[in-house]
């Protein structure tokens, strides 16, 4: 038999198991709809689940990065040194560790260049932060003093975002303070405010603006100005103390602070380390997730299995008489994996559809937290899953019909 002859036989064959499989599921359609109906819950919940975990994860992972570096560098922090231990020496020293006092980075115009060009990183933005006194008339606080590159740490905290009242500006004597620390000092947009940053460095500045983080410290403490006055009022002529990056993946980012770490000898350290309650909670609902998968498809199998087992045990005879008549094993057991194969794709179907809908739903609520996006990739699982599990749980059943012998087969009624 030639090649062309063996496709369009197998083709044949392949059409008629598909016929003879839709017409079993076509004789019994309360069943056939009862386990369809069974299967795309399943996938509904798969969906929907998926979907709000992954849309709270978003949520999450915006609200607290929203306002932080994925990666922060720093110059290395300073150690005693010992005196030199004569030879066959043994000297016993108890010493407390060396106060750490503001240290810049070397060569950091250097160090955010050679950065600038790996594409992973999205923003490299240099930040000089320092203590310093606030005050107005007899209120005074303390606050963190932080001199920024306005253009590049846009892509850090876009804090044109989160400005309540005023002008995004820390050029001149310009700074942004939080919306808490204007409430304690009784301070707006215009008013004059003294900085102190001790050692008879002071300095009156006007607030250009109030911004509001969302994170009560931050509001409170954060005093924002241009590089050049940080600088100024720090001490640190022409340095920075942090260098900020942002990366394209959050979740790589422990991966980056590492190779970077190699790369400038320098103190890096990543969100996913200095938030590691916040990423085992996240690892948490992940797996939460995919243990919801495991049982829903676990749930999916066994309901597909007990109904072709029984359409198994009442196509007795009719599978007696297709082997009576020459069909092969093979042709059997394909039948019933069509059976279970069309059962989930069908289930899975109508499932994200009803998933679909359940997540319209939830973004139409009022009082909603957040809204969750229903990605394409999460639907094309779902269908895969639910698919996979009907094709898996007919097999048993699809051995069993297959393996009847045709005479016996035909006698049983």
């Amino acid at each position: 038999m030639s090649f062309v002859n063996r496709i369009s036989s197998l083709r044949d064959s392949l059409w008629i198991e598909w016929r003879i499989a839709l017409r079993f599921l076509a004789d019994n359609p309360l069943q056939t709809l009862l386990i369809s109906v069974a299967i795309s819950v399943g996938a509904a919940v798969i969906v929907f689940i998926t979907a709000l975990i992954m849309g709270l994860q978003s949520n999450i992972i915006e609200k607290t990065l929203g306002t932080q570096a994925h990666i922060r560098i720093e110059a290395t922090q300073q150690h005693n040194n010992l005196s030199v231990i004569p030879e066959g020496k043994y000297i016993w020293v108890l010493e407390s560790p060396r106060a750490q006092r503001l240290q810049t980075i070397n060569n950091w115009q250097e160090v955010r260049d050679t950065l600038d060009q790996y594409a992973v990183f999205n923003t490299v933005s240099p930040l000089i932060s320092g203590p310093a006194f606030a005050q107005k008339g007899t209120a005074r606080s303390s606050v963190a003093l932080m001199g920024i590159d306005p253009e590049r740490y846009t892509g850090i905290i876009k804090l044109k975002d989160y400005l309540i009242e005023g002008d995004f500006s820390v050029a001149a004597s310009d700074v942004l303070i939080g919306s808490q620390l204007a409430d304690d000092l009784g301070l707006r947009t215009g008013d004059k405010l003294r900085l102190d940053t001790g050692d008879n460095r002071q300095s009156v500045m006007e607030v250009a603006g109030v911004f509001e983080l969302g994170v009560r410290e931050l509001d409170s403490r954060y005093v924002y100005t241009s590089l050049k006055q940080a600088q100024t009022l720090l001490n640190l002529p022409g340095g920075i103390t942090i260098l900020e990056l942002k990366t394209s993946d959050v979740f790589s980012a422990e991966y980056w602070a590492q190779r970077t770490k190699r790369l400038t000898g320098l103190n890096v350290q990543s969100w996913m380390e200095s938030n590691a309650q916040l990423l085992n909670a996240l690892k948490s609902q992940s797996m939460t997730t995919q243990m919801i998968r495991v049982f829903v498809a676990l749930s999916v199998i066994f309901g597909i299995a007990s109904v072709l087992a029984v359409s198994v045990a009442q196509r007795t005879r009719e599978i007696g008489i297709l082997r009576a008549m020459g069909s092969s094993q093979k042709q059997i057991l394909r039948i019933f994996l069509w059976q279970g194969g069309v059962l989930g794709l069908a289930g899975s179907l109508l499932g994200v559809l009803v998933g679909y809908t359940l997540v319209q739903v939830f973004n139409s609520l009022d009082d909603r937290l957040f809204v969750i996006r229903l990605e394409p990739s999460m639907s094309l699982s779902a269908i895969f899953i639910a698919t996979a599990a009907g094709v898996i749980a007919a097999m048993v059943p699809a051995r069993r019909a297959a393996k009847y012998d045709p005479a016996v087969a035909i006698r049983y009624v």
